[in-house]
């Protein structure tokens, strides 16, 4: 149920900046690409940051031998 929210509220997100790309008229590709552009990043930045504070909870948690060590 949770992924059928995130889609729904995905589509109204691309929905209202479609919206918005046509109510800029001429200069509408130009923010339509900088409303998409700055949320990739925004998507992308936090989702490294997610990966990095997994990596480093479970390298706190559960520490692995590094090459060459015995177990």
């Amino acid at each position: 149920m949770t992924n059928a929210v995130k889609i729904l509220a995905l589509a109204m997100v691309l929905a209202l900046a479609l919206f918005i790309a046509v109510i800029c008229g001429g200069y509408a590709p130009w923010y339509f690409a900088w409303l998409v552009g700055t949320t990739m990043i925004i998507l992308i930045s936090v989702s490294g940051a997610v990966l990095f504070e997994t990596q480093e909870s479970a390298a706190d948690t559960d520490p692995q031998p590094h090459a060459g060590e015995k177990a």
